[in-house]
């Protein structure tokens, strides 16, 4: 079968497994961008609008109802694509934007003061685990960052981070890559999703160089496993509200101390239910 490819964040020179960023230790592979790679990571994105825009869209609806003056954590937040939306969409809102690739943190902080909300920013050039814990966090976003961790104990551990640092019905909010490779519809919609990586600009040279990523550097996982993974974490069943070709996202709420005590961390009783979003980025 021949492996996939993905274009939402791309590799450095020197890798660097997000375990490193997420807990400030050496292990595996992982990714960071290079000066040239920041640079252009939004241009080439821009084609893809039409799948960010309803991820955007859907995750302000699922967040509505945080109070006017919540604080959100934005895990590997890139170039502040989310941090920028959310923060015209509620106005009162704070942010903690967590990046540990230098070039595209500059990036989003540049962006964060030309858009005249850097004062509601607190900017975290660094990994997750060296942020201190101060006040908890009324929900956090970690869009197309797990994906990137290969051993899924390293997976479970940063979202283990994640619902440390939320209040008790925090909200998560996740997307990650997610597809069973061994079905017999891959390749199909594998060939859909490389005619959305041309379309947006990736050459013909650099989607051969990552088809071989694809279930190895990239961990591509199913669904259920996924929710496994963030139900383990102290969070309810999460709830599947949108899937593009690979991409998927969910919400969850971390328990509270009752339901903790009243439920065993079961990787398996995560199900997660379904709402799926189609959108063209043609």
């Amino acid at each position: 079968m021949r492996k996939a490819v993905v274009c939402t964040k791309y590799r450095e020179q020197q890798t660097i497994n997000y375990r490193e960023k997420a807990m400030g230790k050496n292990s595996g592979v992982g990714i960071t961008f290079n000066k040239e790679r920041a640079s252009t990571y939004d241009e080439q994105r821009a084609e893809m609008a039409p799948i960010n825009d309803t991820l955007h869209f859907l995750t302000r609806m699922i967040l509505k109802k945080l109070p006017d003056d919540a604080h959100v954590l934005c895990v590997g937040v890139g170039t502040g694509a989310e941090l920028l939306y959310l923060s015209e969409a509620f106005p009162r809102w704070r942010f903690t934007a967590v990046e540990p690739a230098k070039p595209m943190f500059e990036i989003c902080r540049r962006r964060a003061e030309d858009h005249g909300i850097g004062s509601r920013c607190t900017f975290h050039q660094g990994y997750l685990a060296t942020l201190p814990q101060s006040e908890l966090f009324d929900a956090a976003t970690c869009i197309l960052v797990s994906q990137f961790i290969t051993k899924q104990d390293e997976r479970r551990r940063l979202f283990l981070d994640i619902a440390e640092r939320l209040q008790p019905g925090g909200y998560l909010i996740s997307a990650d890559l997610s597809y069973d490779l061994s079905a017999a519809s891959f390749e199909r919609i594998y060939d859909v999703w490389a005619r959305m990586l041309r379309y947006s600009g990736v050459s013909e040279e650099d989607i051969k160089k990552n088809d071989k990523s694809f279930g190895d550097s990239v961990a591509i996982l199913k669904q259920e496993e996924i929710e496994s993974i963030i139900s383990y974490s102290g969070f309810n069943s999460p709830v599947l509200f949108m899937q593009t070709l690979f991409v998927h996202a969910w919400f969850a709420k971390l328990k509270d101390l009752d339901e903790k005590q009243g439920t065993q961390k079961n990787p398996a009783d995560a199900k997660g239910r379904a709402v799926q979003f189609n959108c063209s980025a043609q």
